[in-house]
């Protein structure tokens, strides 16, 4: 590790740095800009299969209340208190959703995002000095922890850039996107690409690129393989630990069920035909361009290591790097997997049905470190919201959503009780059965144990816990 000028110095550059990150942390925003129009998300034949799948079930009734908002009018909202079975299609539609959002929230600010931005680089640097400076080995596994935690947070950055909510402009949320992902080692193009077919099939258990259940079929492979890559991906998908260190795996090969292929990968040699393709043809410069700047990044990161040693490249990068990994798992993992919640198939499957089989969770104190990531069902339903206007707009649709949409339980100031929940949900859903339309999470053994009404329709007291 180098050292920095006399100790006098590293005293001074200490306490400022010290003195940064809360002040950094504290600022709040900057006042909106232009205002982006109300627009339905791009997949457009999910949303018209969503409007017209949608209608209220013969018992959901109606009673006349006032919305809330600046813009909003009177509303007929369902009447809940006989609704029961939440596998069911809701009795509103997407754009009863969307017409419940005040109109400013869905308005893009390349300002703030880029106030926002500059926040989380400041920390960045703040952090590695602090750690440069005390070169002790009691604050490296600190900095670690702090470290992983900004690079998840400039990964959500990024994220917005990948869905256009960082601005209007196209070069800007690209540039921006490419900065942020490729400095933790994201492919930017490649990941957007992906996380795009996600989000056009969320909550589809045949279609959906990440996190969605495994088939019996296939658990029974990953479980009985004898061969290396099969004891791998069955560590991988069914422990705790594998679960949280998923994502560099999931870069390279996709996950299990789906057409191999790799990120990183611009001459498709693995998925160029057929429906479950990851890139098209036309999309191959992009991704060329995603991988070059990965390459850059490996070469600065070889030059940190030349310089500075290795000892400095683990320190400063690598761990906060593995953190980052698992912030990145561990939150997908948790919005996207829940014994409780229901997953589909054709015909029962449509946009809608399928953003509300995602879930939102609390994170204390780091719900605003990582941009209001746990905001997931209204960022799922319309990715085009910025992340600083998520809690708004979830709190707008509460009302209509009822039952639908699932209070996550209350953090305290860290989130350390998502660990035993993930613990739990590793346990508990494992796989969800070969055919059926509405499916639930099943266990080891067998057994389906979500307490929900459609469980308890769809299966019998033989096949629940």
């Amino acid at each position: 590790t180098p050292r920095v000028g006399s100790a006098k110095m590293r005293v001074t550059v200490l306490a400022v740095a010290l003195g940064l990150v809360p002040a950094c942390m504290a600022f709040t925003g900057v006042t909106p800009g232009a205002r982006m129009g109300l627009k339905a998300p791009s997949m457009r034949s999910s949303l018209a299969s969503s409007a017209r799948r949608s209608a209220p079930l013969p018992h959901a009734s109606l009673s006349m209340v006032a919305a809330t908002g600046p813009e909003a009018t009177a509303k007929a909202l369902p009447d809940y208190s006989e609704w029961k079975d939440l596998s069911q299609a809701p009795p509103f539609s997407l754009k009863d959703i969307q017409e419940s959002i005040p109109k400013h929230l869905w308005e893009k600010n390349p300002t703030k995002s880029m106030y926002y931005l500059l926040k989380d680089v400041a920390i960045v640097a703040s952090l590695l000095a602090v750690a440069v400076l005390a070169n002790n080995p009691l604050v490296w596994p600190l900095y670690w922890l702090a470290q992983g935690t900004m690079f998840w947070a400039l990964f959500v950055v990024g994220h917005d850039c990948g869905h256009g909510s960082f601005s209007n402009s196209k070069a800007l949320n690209s540039v921006m996107g490419h900065l942020t992902h490729s400095s933790i080692m994201v492919p930017y193009h490649g990941w957007r690409i992906s996380h795009r077919t996600h989000h056009a099939n969320h909550g589809n258990v045949d279609e959906d690129e990440s996190w969605y259940p495994t088939s019996k079929a296939d658990y029974d492979e990953l479980t009985q393989a004898t061969d290396v890559m099969g004891r791998i991906g069955n560590w991988v998908r069914f422990s705790f630990l594998g679960n949280l260190l998923a994502y560099p795996l999931y870069l390279m090969n996709r996950s299990p069920g789906r057409q191999q292929g790799t990120h990183y990968d611009w001459n498709f040699t693995q998925e160029k035909e057929g429906p479950g393709a990851l890139f098209k043809d036309n999309e191959s410069g992009m991704i060329k361009t995603s991988t070059a700047c990965l390459w850059a990044m490996v070469a600065l990161l070889a030059g940190v290591g030349a310089k500075f040693g290795a000892a400095f490249l683990f320190n400063s990068y690598i761990m906060p790097y593995i953190v980052f990994v698992m912030w990145l798992d561990l939150v997908t993992y948790l919005h996207h997997t829940d014994n409780e919640l229901p997953w589909y198939r054709d015909p029962e499957w449509t946009y809608l049905r399928g953003g509300l089989s995602t879930t939102d969770r609390d994170y204390g104190i780091l719900n605003g470190v990582h941009h209001d990531i746990g905001t997931h069902v209204v960022h799922h339903l319309f990715p085009q919201i910025p992340h600083y206007n998520l809690c708004d707009a979830t709190e707008a649709v509460k009302p209509l959503m009822g039952p639908y949409y699932r209070q996550p339980e209350k953090s305290g100031f860290l989130p350390f009780h998502l660990v035993p929940q993930m613990w739990r949900f590793v346990k508990e859903c494992k796989y969800v059965k070969d055919d059926g339309s509405i499916v639930y999470y099943q266990n080891a053994e067998g057994k389906v144990t979500s307490s929900e009404e459609g469980a308890k329709k769809l299966y019998s007291a033989q096949e629940r816990a």
